[in-house]
């Protein structure tokens, strides 16, 4: 299904355009299991061998050069709610709030020339008193796929929730476009970026489907 007006009018306030007055994609609004099969086997990812269906049925789908987490490029922003909380080092490493916004533009203007983008709406946790409600913004069906099996899948009627409510947590995976290794703080052309202030996170240059 393609995203509903509500849901578009939130996404154009973080920054990500209009496809109804731009010429690039459609957003897919919570596609089913079936649906992100097909939309996998028609888009050909960038840097990465074409996604494919197993013997089995399973997808197989390819994350390019990165098949494994990057531990040595994740920041997190040095902010009010995190610079006393976070045990600061060669783990947690600090990023500016500066940094911080440079990638974060460069995530959200990547994914703004993309053909197609999917939007998947989730829940982390199961205790309806202490759970978020996560939304990821992505490119590729198979992270799409990924983040609906990760996630606890709203039933129809609790959906109401994302379009009535800001979620509570946003994931913009531009894994298939690369960091700018010149952007002070940076050490490669990765980066894994979460701000807790802002509720959101950022994944540039990596297309493996678990740093989400």
């Amino acid at each position: 299904a393609v995203v509903s007006t509500q849901s578009t009018w939130d996404l154009k306030k973080r920054d990500l355009k209009d496809p109804a007055n731009y010429d690039r994609p459609q957003w897919h609004y919570n596609l089913s299991p079936p649906e992100l099969y097909e939309a996998g086997q028609s888009w050909q990812a960038v840097n990465a061998e074409p996604t494919r269906i197993a013997s089995t049925g399973a997808m197989v789908a390819y994350s390019g050069e990165f098949t494994g987490r990057v531990p040595s490029d994740k920041r997190v922003v040095d902010e009010e709610s995190t610079t006393n909380d976070i045990w600061w080092g060669n783990v947690n490493m600090k990023m500016t709030q500066r940094e911080w916004e440079i990638n974060r533009h460069r995530a959200i203007d990547y994914l703004n020339t993309r053909p197609q983008l999917f939007v998947v709406d989730g829940y982390a946790g199961c205790d309806q008193r202490h759970r978020l409600k996560i939304r990821v913004i992505c490119s590729r069906s198979y992270h799409a796929l990924f983040m609906t099996n990760m996630l606890v899948r709203p039933a129809p009627h609790e959906l109401y929730e994302f379009r009535s409510k800001e979620p509570d947590f946003y994931i913009y995976n531009a894994g298939e476009f690369p960091a700018d290794p010149l952007t002070p703080g940076m050490t490669s052309n990765r980066s894994v970026d979460v701000n807790v202030g802002a509720r959101e996170m950022v994944i540039l240059g990596t297309q493996y489907a678990g740093e989400m």
